[in-house]
């Protein structure tokens, strides 16, 4: 077996501190997407320092995630996400289950699809900062996405790079489903309390196009390289981690990997005692979009971006 580590790369030439990025066409841009597009054409994950999204923004709304999810679980219920409609609203402890054959993960969250859909229940009343806060970070995330979809377009050496963000120009409508989650891992319970082979989170790849994670200092993530076995994703400060996703995947006929991963239960106990939290952008195309392989070839079937979704969501809820 092989093992890989994650490789780091500085995304300062399109990060978010510049008001404008450079052209896409420029030297600096085309090394950047050289070096992402190994990244994902191996491991499928890398981590990005100088992405632009501050500290203080990223704490600002672990704050107020904390806000929300120490709220008793009968409030909490009145935020409930349906399973039947929109993806929005509050996920119980061991509501999803990301690997099926596993029981329901140890995990809850709070997801944020649409941003303009005024029948949508925040907890206004709650917890006050939350949708400010939590929709700001929300159009930081899809900003940040856009530039990250570019460089990919030009790695892919696509005719038109900037193609890959224009269809998923309606990220935060409901032409598009994008979801920023903020998932809260509670203390575990006494281990005889924990079903036998359950897990904080499933082993499961992710659905859409790309994924941007903001983890906290607690750890836990493990990914599992094609050629390799389960590798710990360590925390590192001032970083965002970002992966393929299922559609980039089949979109790209398999030259860019969507690579399997897990949250297991920790051995050390003060871990198992301890609240992890995570910030999660799930980047989807709109939802009308055809993914075809973009090299021209059968390899994958055509499917619609939300007929996939859909596919996938049957499994987990």
């Amino acid at each position: 077996m092989v093992e890989r580590t994650i490789p780091v790369v500085d995304f300062g030439v399109m990060g978010l501190d510049l008001d404008k990025p450079p052209s896409l066409d420029e030297e600096s841009v085309r090394i950047l997407a050289d070096q992402i597009h190994i990244a994902f054409s191996t491991i499928g994950f890398v981590y990005l320092t100088n992405h632009g999204i501050s500290e203080k923004e990223i704490a600002e709304v672990r704050q107020a995630g904390d806000g929300f999810f120490n709220l008793s679980t009968e409030v909490k219920k009145h935020f409930i996400r349906p399973t039947d409609g929109k993806n929005f609203g509050w996920v119980s402890l061991e509501r999803e289950s990301l690997n099926p054959s596993r029981p329901g993960d140890l995990k809850e969250a709070f997801n944020v699809c649409e941003l303009h859909d005024e029948t949508l229940r925040w907890p206004d009343q709650e917890v006050p900062e939350f949708k400010p806060v939590v929709t700001s970070f929300f159009n930081k995330c899809k900003d940040l996405a856009f530039r990250i979809l570019d460089v990919i377009g030009i790695g892919l050496n696509l005719q038109e790079p900037s193609w890959l963000s224009q269809v998923h120009g309606a990220i935060g409508t409901l032409g598009n489903a994008t979801a920023l989650r903020l998932l809260h891992y509670p203390p575990l319970p006494d281990k005889c309390s924990i079903k036998p082979r359950q897990v904080r989170c499933g082993e499961h790849s992710d659905y859409g196009s790309i994924t941007l994670l903001f983890q906290d200092e607690i750890g836990g993530l493990e990914v599992l390289p094609v050629d390799g076995e389960y590798t710990p994703a360590t925390p590192i400060p001032k970083t965002v981690l970002v992966n393929i996703g299922d559609l980039m995947q089949r979109w790209t006929a398999d030259k860019l990997i969507s690579t399997k991963h897990r949250v297991l239960i920790p051995e050390e106990e003060v871990k198992q005692r301890t609240v992890r939290q995570s910030l999660a952008f799930f980047v989807h195309p709109d939802n009308e979009v055809m993914i075809e392989c973009l090299d021209g070839s059968k390899k994958h079937p055509p499917i619609t971006s939300m007929g996939y979704l859909q596919q996938r969501f049957a499994a987990t809820y």
